[in-house]
């Protein structure tokens, strides 16, 4: 795989659309695979800046995207989470929140986390359409 780019960020609500901006430049031709990588990215910077220590005092996410043989790869890690870990879950019909996984579940071609030391890595994949 090629690294396209990398940018850490502070963990803060405003990261999100810095986040957006970064991946947009990265892939300036648009398109439906854009549009869905963008879409997961903010969702996870926002659950980095939500749910782990990211989003305290001095928390950082870091956001790398590569390009393999027909597909991207994004990768966003945050502070690490005491014991939480990404999943899909149901957050009912009048939930104001918790449908972020889905989300990503729905849109990348593949999706997982890893641990790295105390750091969480959620990554997700895009095929390339032509």
């Amino acid at each position: 795989m090629t690294v396209l780019g990398a940018i850490t960020l502070p963990g803060v609500e405003r990261s999100v659309g810095s986040a957006r901006r970064f991946l947009r430049d990265l892939l300036p031709e648009g398109g439906d695979v854009l549009d869905d990588l963008v879409t997961v990215g903010s969702e996870t910077v926002c659950n980095a800046i939500t749910h782990t220590a990211s989003g305290r005092e001095g928390g950082l996410v870091t956001i790398v995207l590569a390009a393999g043989d027909g597909f991207y790869r994004l990768e966003v890690a945050d502070d690490g989470a005491r014991g939480a870990r990404p999943r899909v879950r149901d957050a009912g019909a009048g939930a104001e929140s918790g449908r972020g996984m889905r989300i990503v579940d729905a849109l990348a071609g593949a999706w997982g986390y890893r641990a790295d030391g105390a750091r969480t890595i959620v990554w997700a994949e895009f095929s390339v359409r032509g």
